[in-house]
């Protein structure tokens, strides 16, 4: 046995095979049943030739196949790779190709983009098509690339756990946005990846937990989990993770729904959920407030704790939050695909920050210099660093030495993660978090890289220049807002160039709003100068709101 996350889930399945595990809808399957549906998986992958270190993508939504996939994959140590399924084909044929991707586990919906790209990539020659709960009668051709149906993919394979032994060592990579433009696989071994993301230490007192600790708690009473992200993202997949191995329950939905949240909530006794900040914290205490106004308020009773992450949860939407749920354990968590957790704070209606939340920092979490050294904390407070984890960190980005340097530092012969956030130290060990220092725009939680869609919007024939910049906003913490030079005498409107962006970047990425300019912000040799280029959105917004009849 290894510290690996097949092994770890696979000691909850022995501890209490009778457990739920994972439920959508009116579906749910139990330990015993995940784990012989991802073992029949697994062999069906293994029949194809797919082994040892080689990587499969899993592109879909949230559904117990895409749980089922997660567990397969590493069962037979393959490695992970997951696809945004926001992508559009250029975004896809990026993905596919720099992650040498060799086989596909991916809802029947999309077979359309797969037939588009599997031509494409030699490498990639074996493609399971799931279903997709959102659209259960699909029936999109998936022979043409070779693909078969996830049913005929299981049927003869055996269920049984007779695969070899596994390392700690084994490479589990999640790929994200991150600043470069392009995504990036973060690389981690296996018991890294879950010390720091799937539970292996004990996030309050930083203790380090043994193989077994997790699943010793499958028997105890369970707790009923639901993370509201999509598990295409890191922070999502780990919480799965975390919780399958303790032997806890988690719900899972194909898309988010505030009102259908709340259902959920009531029905199953939910106990934590897990959410990205404003993005879904906003129209979640707008639908309860709403539903309470009726007086036949939602039943929250269970919700014990609720977690936000990976984007900003503002001041007056966490004010809303506790006036509804005063019993309630609020925390935001901070860390990244880079580092894993890094710090929590737990809110106090009676203290809460404006600046940015206040978390207290994990074991191995450090504020690191400009000139790259570790700053004492007890010494240090009001100084503002780059946010960093030692201990067990990532490899490094795959097939991207270059970028790897520079985020993975070693300082004083220790390796640190510093993917660029910014925090000020405080008492106490606590550090207010500043944002990136970099110009990457986090909208919802997805992040958007500008030189991106700059890129795309200078294909237009009466764009001359463009910058684009985060603007704040209230719903997704930033908006994407193009600052644009038009060519003389040119007429740009912003649903128009949004169409034309449609077939070249994922919705997110779009534009929400533009501003027209006489001329660029640059310096003397053009180098783009974005903080006058949101200086200049700013003041074009507050002109509108100044000038329109209602004044909003």
């Amino acid at each position: 046995m290894a510290l690996n996350i097949a092994d770890l889930f696979e000691h909850a399945v022995d501890a209490a095979p009778d457990n739920p595990a994972v439920k959508i809808g009116d579906r749910v399957v139990t330990y015993a049943e995940l784990e012989s549906e991802s073992n029949q998986l697994a062999h069906y992958l293994a029949s194809q030739g797919v082994g040892e270190g080689d990587h499969v993508g899993i592109y879909a939504k949230n559904s117990i196949e895409h749980v089922v996939a997660v567990l397969a994959i590493v069962k037979i140590r393959a490695v992970n790779i997951n696809v945004n399924y926001r992508y559009v084909e250029n975004e896809l044929n990026y993905l596919f190709d720099n992650a040498e991707v060799v086989a596909l586990v991916h809802e029947r919906t999309y077979a359309p983009l797969v037939a588009a790209c599997a031509p494409k990539h030699a490498r990639l020659k074996t493609f399971v098509a799931i279903p997709d709960v959102t659209d259960p009668d699909n029936d999109n051709d998936v022979s043409s690339y070779g693909g078969v149906l996830l049913a005929d993919a299981l049927e003869g394979q055996s269920a049984e756990r007779d695969f070899g032994e596994r390392s700690a060592d084994d490479l589990h990579i999640i790929y994200t946005g991150g600043t470069t433009g392009f995504p990036k696989g973060v690389m981690w071994r296996h018991e890294d990846f879950w010390r720091v993301l799937g539970g292996g230490i004990d996030f309050y007192t930083g203790t380090p937990l043994e193989e077994y600790d997790q699943s010793k708690q499958a028997t105890d009473p369970r707790m009923v989990t639901f993370p509201l992200s999509p598990l295409m993202h890191g922070g999502a997949q780990a919480g799965l993770l975390m919780h399958l191995f303790a032997g806890h329950l988690t719900i899972v939905e194909a898309k988010f729904d505030a009102q259908r949240t709340w259902e959920i909530i009531e029905r199953e006794g939910v106990q934590l959920i897990f959410m990205t900040g404003d993005a879904m914290a906003r129209p979640l205490i707008e639908e309860y407030e709403r539903k309470a106004a009726t007086g036949t308020p939602y039943d929250g009773s269970s919700l014990f704790a609720v977690s936000s992450s990976a984007a900003v949860f503002s001041a007056s939407v966490k004010e809303r939050w506790m006036a509804a749920f005063p019993n309630t354990v609020f925390t935001d968590s901070v860390g990244a695909s880079e580092t894993g957790f890094q710090g929590m704070g737990l809110q106090d209606k009676d203290h809460i920050s404006t600046d940015g939340p206040v978390v207290g920092l994990g074991p191995n979490s450090v504020v690191i210099d400009d000139d790259n050294h570790v700053l004492d904390l007890a010494t240090n407070i009001g100084a503002v660093g780059r946010l960093g984890r030692g201990g067990s960190v990532p490899l490094g980005y795959f097939k991207d030495p270059e970028k790897s340097a520079k985020t993975f530092l070693e300082i004083d012969g220790e390796r640190y993660s510093v993917p660029g956030d910014f925090a000020r130290i405080e008492e106490g060990h606590k550090v207010t978090l500043l944002g990136r220092g970099s110009n990457c725009i986090n909208t919802g939680g997805e992040k958007v890289y500008p030189e991106e869609v700059e890129m795309a919007l200078k294909a237009h024939p009466d764009v001359y220049d463009v910058l684009v910049v985060g603007v704040p906003d209230e719903k997704y913490g930033q908006s994407v807002t193009a600052v644009i030079q038009p060519r003389d005498d040119a007429g740009l409107e912003l649903g128009e160039l949004r169409d034309f962006l449609r077939s070249s970047l994922s919705g997110y990425k779009l534009p929400r709003a533009i501003t027209i300019v006489d001329e660029i912000p640059r310096n003397a040799t053009g180098k783009a100068q974005y903080p006058r280029a949101k200086e200049l959105a700013l003041a074009s917004f507050a002109a509108k709101v100044a000038t329109s009849p209602t004044g909003a």
